[in-house]
């Protein structure tokens, strides 16, 4: 069996779904789909995910969003009428989800009803089984796959039935629906593929695989062949945006292959993401990079003679919505870099102030404007080389480093930049070493 999910171009009109068809119905061993919601038609379209979020916006303002929602409706009436269905069965479908929002079901719910409703719709095309994943998929609260899901997928499942399934979405332990974070339909798929035993994990997309570098940085950028599930999540992790890193967990242990394909190109075989590959003279996938990121420093003498002070201090810093992606030590010393939008000024002051006072720290420091840049690739550690290339490039275009992370990972090299060269440092170290 392989499993399909198809991202949010691959829906996003009538035109695109036929395609989606023609591919599904080439092999018969694609089974169980799952579908994004509709995304973008043109570049000043506009997603239908982003127009939910609006509907719900207007419900906590004390707003009905029926007018707002008549958009999202004609987007799926439209495809429904271009692809030959009739409408009228769908009205009630349509009308329920916008009730549902204006009573104020939540953020979550409103969110969800774009795969909800895409993946009704697709399956009434087909002829193939609806299949919700609320309250199949269990999300606890820190997104992470409940292991009731595995007991409730082995029994809805049915041999030789047929599945359209809507991505992003589940229900918390409590019952309530629950989405995963934004892109999370990549980890429904693999869900999906962990619970049926899947031959392959198929995720279509509009473009034919994962990028060795951003192709709107470096318009002859390569397509990975091969690359590892820890490469692709790493790569992921500074900003490559064709597959979420969190699909990875549900089919680690398995060890699936996944296929990232281009729904647009159906003969182009895409990017194989694989348990492990053979290095030899690949060493390095991909180079990519993240920007919006805040550092916070901290320092204290004898600062570790402490026990357990970094989960103190973490702890103190999730109290104030803080969640740190990369961190740095030293031997007095540490820095965490987070996504700046988690706090406000004032926010992050008032933390700093708590930080200061209950640890008695010499030192608390914010600064905005930074940026992650990753070398990736499984080989990275057995080519020293690629410091010296890298430190090298980096020095002869003027690009000023804020740290360099050799060692913490054996997949990837994480390097420090200004948020305002982030993307001549791509491109200086992608000429150097690729």
């Amino acid at each position: 069996m392989i499993v399909c999910k198809f991202g949010g171009s691959s829906v996003a009109e009538a035109q695109q779904i036929k395609k989606v068809k023609k591919i599904v119905d080439s092999d018969p061993r694609r089974q169980v789909i799952i579908v994004s919601a509709p995304g973008k038609r043109s570049k000043d379209d506009e997603k239908v995910t982003d127009m939910l979020h609006a509907c719900n916006a207007m419900v906590q303002q004390e707003l009905s969003c029926k007018d707002l929602f008549k958009k999202i409706s004609l987007r799926y009436t439209t495809i429904l009428s271009d692809l030959g269905l009739q409408t009228k069965p769908f009205l009630p479908v349509l009308e329920e989800v916008r009730q549902m929002i204006d009573a104020g079901h939540g953020a979550e719910y409103a969110a969800s009803r774009g795969e909800y409703l895409a993946a009704r719709m697709v399956a009434t095309y087909f002829g193939w089984e609806f299949l919700d994943t609320d309250p199949l998929i269990v999300i606890n609260h820190d997104g992470t796959v409940n292991p009731e899901t595995w007991d409730n997928l082995k029994k809805a499942l049915k041999p030789n039935v047929k599945y359209v399934v809507p991505g992003f979405y589940g229900c918390d332990p409590e019952g309530k629906v629950k989405t995963f974070s934004r892109g999370g339909s990549d980890i429904t798929g693999a869900i999906l593929a962990s619970a049926t035993k899947a031959e392959t994990y198929e995720n279509w997309t509009d473009v034919s695989g994962i990028f060795s570098v951003d192709p709107r940085l470096i318009p002859d950028a390569k397509v990975i062949k091969e690359m590892t599930y820890r490469e692709v999540r790493e790569l992921a992790g500074v900003g490559a945006g064709v597959f979420h890193e969190e699909a990875i967990a549900p089919i680690l242990a398995s060890g699936i292959p996944i296929n990232v394909k281009n729904t647009n190109a159906p003969s182009d075989d895409g990017t194989m993401i694989l348990p492990t590959r053979e290095i030899g003279d690949h060493p390095l996938v991909g180079i990519s990079g993240k920007g919006g990121f805040s550092r916070l420093s901290l320092r204290k003498l004898m600062l570790f003679k402490r026990t357990g002070i970094r989960h103190a201090l973490l702890t103190m810093l999730h109290i104030f919505g803080v969640r740190p992606s990369f961190s740095l030590f030293g031997v007095d010393s540490m820095v965490w870099f987070f996504e700046t939008t988690q706090a406000s000024d004032s926010v992050l002051d008032a933390m700093c102030s708590r930080l200061k006072g209950e640890f008695d720290l010499e030192e608390v420091s914010i600064d905005h404007g930074h940026a992650i840049v990753g070398i990736i690739g499984s080989g990275v550690m057995q080519h020293s080389s690629v410091i010296a290339t890298s430190t090298n490039a980096l020095a002869h275009d003027k690009i000023g480093l804020n740290f360099f992370n050799y060692g913490s990972s054996d997949t990837s090299i994480l390097i420090g930049v200004s948020d305002i060269q982030a993307q001549e440092a791509v491109k200086s170290l992608y000429k150097a070493l690729f």
